[in-house]
């Protein structure tokens, strides 16, 4: 009974809260407010450039190597654990995939910033 009252009144409120978002900035709308941009300036350009593939292959390279890393964080905390063989080989692993695909990104110049 507490799991269905906590999910329905988590679920009313979610509700409630979008419905106050989608309302809300539909109240004060002017001119400036409704420009492509809300600093006020009229546009210099298109807004429709288009952006470089390389920064986003950068940014996702970023994110998988981060990750990575967070993977690696507990380690230290891990080495306290009776099966200590499992906790090294699981380590060696995560060390042995990063480098692995840092020497992929590194040979297929997903690195390089400019061509």
């Amino acid at each position: 009974m507490n799991l269905l009252l906590a999910m329905t009144t988590n679920t009313m409120l979610a509700c409630l809260l979008m419905l106050i978002a989608f309302w809300l900035p539909q109240l004060n709308t002017y001119s400036e407010k409704i420009t492509p941009y809300e600093c006020g300036f009229d546009p210099m350009g298109s807004a429709r450039l288009p952006f470089s593939m390389k920064f986003f292959l950068i940014a996702i390279t970023f994110l998988l190597f981060d990750l990575e890393i967070a993977l690696l964080l507990p380690l230290p905390w891990a080495s306290q654990t009776n099966n200590l063989g499992t906790m090294i080989t699981v380590a060696l692993v995560l060390i042995l995939l990063l480098a692995i695909s840092l020497a992929y990104e590194w040979t297929q110049k997903g690195l390089e910033w400019t061509e």
